[in-house]
């Protein structure tokens, strides 16, 4: 009975490793490959039913941001084809304003006034400090167009002429955009009305916008305020399941993200979700803030927790051409004759660090704007886990430091566990001879066998399955240490020691080109093989730990268990080659410090620790470890 259900734990164990590799890898790289053949099939064809951005949202009688000009596709109608120039010829092609922060630098284009030009100064392509800056916003008729939009949508029936994506606007002053120096932008339309907007920018990554219409015609006129972000064409995304990339928000009481999330309404928000669906539509809503995200950047829009508006996400166009938008409308205000109404709007636009999410949720009373952050299904591990990393990263200044320091408090949190899992494992070796001597004494009754075998654990106290407690409490805290590795941009590109310059990237050398010393990557040989040949030196580390913590425990009586045992670690090894380093050097301490309070343990209970015979042994021939 014991060894069966031994057998079933240890295969229910290796099923389960085996199923999340599959989900957390295979199956991304699958879908990737799904998703571009039904992008290639897509963008012969027209979506039917499709709506056009200047179409009423269900449910609503109010124009939408998308029937203004400026919210169309530029150069014409959704969707058409337009020259693509580079980023730097489309810069240069409008006025601008500089946008000056310690964080940011880019520039706001007159022509429409778009925030559409937007780099993060802090945070480069790769690891070297000398690469580009990671740009954020790029303007309209680039490769990837990609901006933040303000302005006013007039009452259905109004022929009044409001500023749209071709209203060059004028600058009252002079000089850039930065902390403590806001910009004002006027236009006049010719008709009696004056806009005006007023940009702040503080010294992290908000822009606040204060929208001013003021009316001196002959008569009143009605209007909404909106707010967009476009992003234009399908980002390369990494397609990880642990990873959210694409439509964000919490609207009201309900989310919009991929995955598990901690309020109780929630729809799955991604770019495949928009090219099925179309639009998804929020009417009459409150407390909302909402974007676009990619792994480590976002753009949201932060309006006023106490304002009504109605927001929507909606896609336009097919392939390529596709336009994913976020946008809000505000409730109507009428501007009486020589009456003024302004309106108030907020952007984020950076990345999605911890500290900082934190304090504009705290600071702007936002409705739960941490859940910027995807955590995961493990929230409550994984946020803890975080911040005790990051103290310990400030206390240390070495992210894969305190990674082992990290790994050296969860020991000790689990430690009274561990210690009775290990004195039980230890008395389960001192009783081998006695399993043994059951085995001679009733070599054809294994039912026998199996209820003089249980009364042994019953006199000794041995609980035959708490030998897999240790793993099983890793789990949940692997897969949070996971999380944070993955999601978390304090992680990016964190240099180790050594070769290891990024923890949160795989370990990047390979014992298939003898760790760099033959000029040849295993990537070359594609998608499929390349992957498993990318076996790096701590994969390897961590393989032989596991392999050694495996031979401190006793051997398993059934042939299939003791197979399994015997094959994890190199089927680990292989497994976590290409997961971050920062998580494989997490593994292969925590073997380490394992392997040393086992052994500990073991003598304490007045065991032999047999780590060495036991490797010993399987070099040793077949006949003469059966007379031993």
């Amino acid at each position: 009975m014991s060894d069966n259900r031994n057998t079933i734990l240890a295969v229910i164990l290796s099923g389960l490793v085996l199923i999340a590799w599959q989900y957390f890898y295979n199956m991304p790289q699958m879908e990737r490959q799904r998703a571009q053949t039904a992008a290639q099939t897509e963008a012969g064809k027209t979506t039917p039913g499709s709506t056009a951005p200047g179409s009423v949202a269900p449910g609503s009688t109010a124009p939408q941001p998308g029937a203004a000009p400026s919210a169309a596709t530029p150069g014409g109608q959704p969707g058409a084809a337009q020259p693509v120039v580079s980023r730097e010829a489309a810069i240069a092609a409008s006025p601008r304003i500089k946008i000056e922060t310690p964080r940011l630098s880019g520039s706001i284009a007159l022509k429409g006034a778009r925030i559409d030009d937007l780099a993060l100064e802090k945070f480069r392509e790769t690891v070297n400090p000398k690469s580009p800056a990671i740009v954020l916003f790029s303007p309209s008729n680039t490769a990837h167009p990609y901006y933040a939009e303000f302005g006013w949508v007039a009452a259905s029936g109004s022929k009044a002429r409001l500023p749209d994506r071709d209203t060059v606007w004028q600058q009252e002053g002079s000089g850039a955009l930065s902390p403590g120096n806001p910009i004002t932008l006027k236009y006049e339309n010719g008709e009696g009305l004056t806009f005006r907007r007023i940009i702040t920018i503080d010294d992290k990554y908000l822009f606040t916008i204060k929208d001013e219409v003021t009316n001196v015609g002959s008569a009143p006129i009605t209007l909404y305020a909106y707010a967009l972000i476009s992003r234009h064409g399908k980002p390369k995304i990494a397609g990880y399941a642990v990873r959210h990339e694409g439509p964000i928000g919490v609207m009201g009481d309900q989310c919009l993200r991929q995955g598990f999330s901690i309020i109780a309404e929630c729809q799955e928000g991604s770019y495949d979700v928009l090219d099925k669906e179309r639009q998804l539509v929020f009417n009459k809503i409150k407390n909302a803030w909402f974007g676009i995200t990619d792994v480590y950047w976002a753009a949201t829009l932060l309006p006023d927790p106490n304002t009504t508006l109605n927001a929507r996400f909606s896609a336009d166009g097919t392939g390529d051409l596709t336009k994913y938008q976020a946008d809000y409308l505000l409730e109507p205000v009428t501007v009486q004759i020589g009456g003024t109404s302004t309106a108030d709007a907020r952007l984020f636009g950076g990345p999605r660090e911890v500290a900082t999410v934190d304090q504009y949720d705290r600071e702007l009373k936002l409705n739960r704007f941490e859940l910027l952050m995807d955590w995961g299904r493990f929230y409550f591990i994984t946020r803890p886990m975080f911040w005790v990393l990051d103290w310990l990263y400030h206390l240390v200044g070495n992210f894969g430091v305190a990674i082992l320091l990290l790994t050296v408090l969860i020991k000790l949190v689990f430690f009274p566990l561990a210690n009775k899992s290990y004195a039980s494992m230890a008395k389960m070796k001192s009783v081998q001879p006695q399993l043994a001597a059951l085995k001679e004494r009733f070599p054809d009754d294994r039912q026998k066998q199996q209820q003089e075998m249980m009364e042994i654990y019953r006199k000794e106290k041995i609980n035959p399955i708490a030998g897999c407690l240790p793993i099983a409490l890793q789990i949940p805290v692997f897969f949070s240490l996971y999380k944070v590795l993955f999601v978390t941009i304090e992680m990016r590109h964190a240099p180790f020691y050594g070769w290891i310059k990024d923890l949160s990237a795989p370990d990047p050398t390979t014992i298939f080109n003898l760790f760099g010393l033959i000029p040849w990557d295993p990537m070359m040989l594609g998608a499929v093989v390349g992957p498993y040949l990318m076996l790096g030196v701590w994969p390897i580390i961590m393989g032989i730990t596991m392999w050694f913590q495996m031979k401190l425990n006793p051997t398993p009586p059934d042939p299939t268990q003791k197979m399994i045992f015997d094959w994890m670690p190199l089927i680990f090894t292989f497994m976590l080659a290409g997961f971050p380093a920062g998580l494989v050097i997490y593994w292969a301490w925590n073997n380490l410090l394992s392997v040393l309070q086992q052994s500990y343990i073991m003598r304490k209970n007045g065991v032999k620790v047999e780590l060495f015979d036991n490797i010993k042994s399987m070099f040793a021939p077949k006949k003469a470890v059966e007379k031993t």
